[in-house]
């Protein structure tokens, strides 16, 4: 990387880069500061002002060294997170350190650093999505599965060079098992593979992945998770993620990355690929419901949602459970109260993108539980932040892809891994791959009526459909269950 920024300078330098990285380039010939983070926010890299001095670091913690360093919280923040669960960027949970954004520079001189310059981005997920928007990419369909399936080849041999033990996580999804697979069909060996299971059927994907494995070939590593032994986890995740962060899925996000570490140093993972290619059930069904219930009446569909809610999501899950058992377990929902809650606030919207907003938020009113504090405006709500897309389910995307992917998803599989020492790598979210997506129409995103349906196509070359074809699960944890069950005496202590 110093000698691309020596040979070409450092604009020029980014654009040939590929990957994830943050860094900081002192300039000694123009005695300037750069701090600089990759495209779509894999690495952390953190900043602020403490008396006139920049300091910077790519952990909070290390903010605490600074003999400066207050640590005041920031309210405002704290209000975001109930909100998100997370804090969005470019906040931390400290007032006056900030995340840098993702593809951007923040440069300084001597002249300059106690002015607060302001990041500058040098690549755009915005300029990308509307650039793509408006050049589709035209062919027959199988003209384009096969272009992807040669892009993603190469993403994923680029990140498989390394010098150290090479494996990945599988859980048996469509995004990890493509990766999988065009890793094991580019090794001559068999790739090590990780997953992690749970004794709750509702929550357990080993199976699936181990009927991947067996597939593909790979030699597979499985653990099942006990309450006791994810409730041994928790105490670690504070010194992990430095500021609050309610994303459950952190604490099978850290079980597979120790699992992974004991045999390899570095894990290729399929995250990006439900942002980027359609994989979240809201992209199917938001069109759809806002379709439906847009027709009727506003006053209508807040009494309806007004009603939803007499009960309590408590009272929701244990009607369902009584019917759950009826049901085949491919039909049976995850908390369901919830949904019911959920569903309530969908019907109260005035927009599709006010559904889309309601979606995303953990709760109505935050500030209303954190005294003294306000919302400030996010790229989630500042719509003057969105790029111009006129298909729903393309904003959608758009703004996953900006906010819950960087500040989320790539937050919780960078500081897991990290914190045993493994270095987690995303093919999918090669920025050539990124910018191709942009240019695929929705109508082949979903085609047939199938989420991820051109990253299936790929799949399908190594893995067959009854393998793979069932519904979503995501990476959770059946930690309701837990908490009413084995985990409840514990966690009543705690409060």
């Amino acid at each position: 990387m110093l000698a691309a920024t020596s040979k070409w300078g450092l604009e020029e330098a980014l654009k040939r880069f590929n990957g994830m990285f943050a860094f900081a380039l002192w300039d000694r010939h123009e005695r300037a500061l750069h701090l600089v983070r990759d495209r779509l926010g894999e690495k952390p890299l953190y900043y602020g002002w403490i008396d006139d001095v920049c300091v910077f670091a790519s952990e909070l913690k290390a903010f605490h060294a600074y003999p400066g360093f207050r640590g005041e919280i920031d309210r405002d923040a704290v209000a975001l997170y109930l909100r998100h669960n997370y804090v969005p960027a470019p906040l931390s949970i400290y007032r006056g350190v900030y995340k840098l954004p993702a593809a951007t520079i923040l440069s300084m001189t001597e002249k300059t650093v106690g002015s607060a310059p302001k990041p500058a981005s040098y690549w755009s997920v915005r300029e990308v999505a509307e650039r793509g928007v408006a050049d589709p990419m035209t062919g027959h369909e199988n003209d384009i599965v096969a272009e992807l399936h040669e892009l993603l080849k190469d993403a994923v041999a680029l990140r498989m060079e390394a010098e150290v033990p090479l494996g990945a996580f599988l859980s048996g999804g469509v995004d990890s098992s493509t990766v999988v697979a065009l890793m094991q069909a580019q090794s001559r060996t068999p790739v090590r593979t990780f997953s992690i299971g749970f004794y709750e059927d509702d929550y357990n994907e080993a199976e699936d992945a181990k009927a991947v494995a067996r597939r593909l070939g790979t030699e597979h590593t499985e653990l099942y998770v006990t309450p006791d032994e994810a409730m041994a986890v928790i105490p670690h995740l504070p010194t992990l993620y430095d500021e609050p962060f309610a994303d459950s899925s952190q604490i099978p996000t850290f079980l597979i990355s120790q699992l992974a570490r004991r045999d390899v140093t570095v894990a290729l993972s399929g995250d990006g690929g439900d942002e980027l290619f359609g994989g979240y059930d809201r992209y199917l069904w938001g069109r759809r419901i806002w379709g439906k219930i847009r027709w009727c009446p506003a006053p209508v569909r807040r009494t309806a949602g007004n009603l939803l809610t007499l009960l309590s999501p408590a009272v929701w899950d244990r009607g369902y459970s009584s019917a759950a058992a009826l049901l085949p377990p491919r039909l049976r929902q995850r908390n369901p109260g919830e949904k019911v809650h959920k569903l309530a606030e969908i019907l109260s919207a005035e927009s599709a993108d006010a559904m889309y907003l309601s979606l995303v938020s953990h709760s109505k009113e935050p500030t209303l539980l954190v005294p003294g504090s306000s919302e400030p405006t996010t790229t989630l709500t500042d719509r003057k932040e969105w790029a111009k897309l006129a298909d729903f389910t393309q904003r959608m995307q758009y703004l996953d892809t900006v906010t819950y992917l960087p500040d989320d998803i790539l937050v919780k599989l960078d500081r897991a891994s990290m914190g045993v020492s493994l270095e987690a790598r995303v093919p999918l979210l090669d920025h050539r791959v990124v910018e191709w997506a942009w240019r695929i129409p929705v109508s082949l995103k979903f085609h047939r009526r199938a989420s991820k349906w051109l990253l299936r196509q790929v799949l399908y070359h190594y893995v067959s459909k009854d393998i793979i074809e069932r519904p979503k699960m995501g990476f959770g944890v059946p930690i309701g269950k837990w908490l009413r069950g084995p985990l409840r005496h514990w966690a009543e202590s705690l409060l």
